[in-house]
């Protein structure tokens, strides 16, 4: 298959070409020459492109990313770094269900402010002292308020 320019790359992949300017500048894909002022690159850089996607998706940085790819341009995937990375989403899914919780409590609460709602106070305490965890990751043995 013959290479194709930059151009027909942001096409197919909805990469924008400044990205892939940027990607081949970061070492994340290489072109294969130039065709007059536009790269080219191997038809296989789509495939490539789909995987930065998808690692970008998961929460890897471009840097991250880019230590995925050997030096000959062949996948090479720490998988301890994959369990982390999942380790950290299993993490940030709690937060962030721990807040839609206390938002949701927020919306129904039937005190007449919220400033007078025990657990909205509680949730305000804790976010002022930058310990807004989630209730999985709380070691205190006493009852929260409700």
């Amino acid at each position: 298959m013959k290479d194709i320019d930059i151009a027909e790359v942001a096409r197919r992949s909805g990469v924008p070409a400044s990205a892939l300017r940027f990607y081949e500048e970061k070492g994340l894909i290489a072109s294969t020459g130039r065709r007059g002022l536009r790269r080219l690159f191997d038809p296989g850089v789509l495939e490539r492109l789909a995987l930065i996607a998808l690692g970008q998706v998961a929460g890897f940085s471009l840097d991250e990313i880019a230590q995925m790819f050997a030096p000959d341009g062949r996948l090479r995937i720490d998988r301890a770094r994959l369990m982390a990375k999942a380790d950290e989403l299993d993490r940030t899914i709690q937060r962030l269900g721990a807040m839609r919780d206390g938002l949701r409590h927020a919306a129904a609460c039937s005190a007449p402010s919220h400033m007078e709602c025990p657990r909205f106070r509680r949730i305000v305490q804790l976010a002022g002292a930058g310990r807004l965890d989630p209730p999985a990751q709380r070691t205190s043995s006493r009852r929260r308020p409700a």
